[in-house]
């Protein structure tokens, strides 16, 4: 049994739902203790709880501790196992941060794999919904990752009832992710939606976000306004892509109450540009989400990040006590070139 420290590093709950993923995967038992020590309300909230029974459905695993404000949790995978799933946050938790430690597990898999969530589709300090389809998945693709994802209903906090469709297709291998240069920009776009808001909203975020980006072409955001039966409560967000000849960049913002349209769209086009004139071939959140599936490629993968986060710090210290992998990541001038290979046996 590999035993985990939940207070290692960042702390927070990408360790946890990283931690089941790599147990299930390998078919190794797993302590995790401290379950984010390192947040003001630690142990496991609704949705690091649906994606420890997520996980745990698709490989048949005993778990114990599984319980709200657990702060410790023992897991025993048993064997992969494809097919239908449906789980429910029951909140507006985040469906995409669920869906973090699902996907490793379902591509793993023999058979194919079709899981439908319900909670938040565009909730704060989680990847909007639009950010995991256009740019996640893009760049999985690029590895061979055969995901489709349907959007049955948009969802918010506090309400969430959010619902998506993800299909997986069993037999893909994945290919490393070799991105040493990212070649020219060919396209700026991105998406902006509000939910049960007045239209001058999303008009404004998107406006802001093009007077972010001034010295680059114009990006086409694609304004959608959205109600019942489309979306549950009300919410938004942005988010904005740049496409190159070697892959994609990507930037969001969440919409918040109080917080005005002006300032989210100015933070989205902002984070874009900041990406976009580093020269990275990643964003920093990508590079933090595709760790995993580099280390689960079957080869050298590479790439570079304007910073490397700490929860990507924490994620290549997790995978490394699970796959026969090491992980090398150097500053290289302002940027920093990460690279994962097999570790020789």
């Amino acid at each position: 049994m590999i035993e985990i420290d939940g207070s290692h590093g960042e702390g927070g709950g990408q360790l946890l739902r990283m931690a089941v993923a790599l147990a299930a995967i390998t078919g190794q038992g797993l302590r995790v203790r401290n379950v984010r020590a390192r947040r003001s309300n630690p142990g496991l909230a609704p949705q690091h709880l649906a994606a420890v029974k997520a996980v745990a459905a698709l490989c048949g695993a005993e778990a114990e501790g599984l319980q709200v404000k657990s702060q410790e949790i023992v897991f025993h995978p048993q064997g992969l196992r494809g097919g239908e799933f449906q789980f429910d946050v029951g909140t507006a938790g985040s469906v995409t941060l669920v869906l973090q430690a699902v996907l490793p597990v379902a591509l793993a898999c023999a058979q194919q794999v079709v899981v439908r969530i319900t909670g938040g589709t565009d909730v704060r300090d989680a990847p909007p919904l639009d950010y995991f389809r256009y740019v996640f998945l893009s760049l999985l693709s690029r590895m061979g990752g055969r995901v489709s994802i349907a959007v049955e209903r948009r969802g918010y906090y506090p309400r969430g009832g959010g619902e998506i469709r993800l299909e997986v297709q069993a037999g893909a291998s994945l290919q490393p992710l070799v991105m040493e240069t990212r070649g020219a920009l060919r396209e700026l776009g991105g998406i902006a939606h509000t939910a049960n808001l007045p239209a001058h909203i999303t008009a404004r975020m998107a406006r802001a976000a093009q007077q972010a980006l001034p010295l680059l072409p114009a990006p086409q955001i694609e304004q959608q306004l959205l109600a019942w039966p489309r979306a549950m409560g009300q919410g938004g967000a942005i988010v904005l892509w740049a496409l190159s000849e070697g892959g994609v960049l990507g930037a969001a913002a969440t919409a918040q109450r109080g917080v005005p349209a002006e300032r989210l769209g100015d933070e989205a086009g902002r984070a874009l540009r900041a990406e976009i004139e580093s020269g990275a071939t990643l964003d920093v959140h990508a590079a933090d989400q595709l760790l995993v599936y580099a280390a689960l490629a079957n080869g050298l993968s590479r790439f570079t990040a304007r910073t490397l986060s700490s929860h990507a710090r924490t994620t290549m210290w997790l995978i490394e006590r699970f796959l026969p992998v090491e992980f090398d990541a150097a500053q290289a001038g302002l940027l920093w070139r990460v690279d994962c290979r097999p570790r020789l046996q």
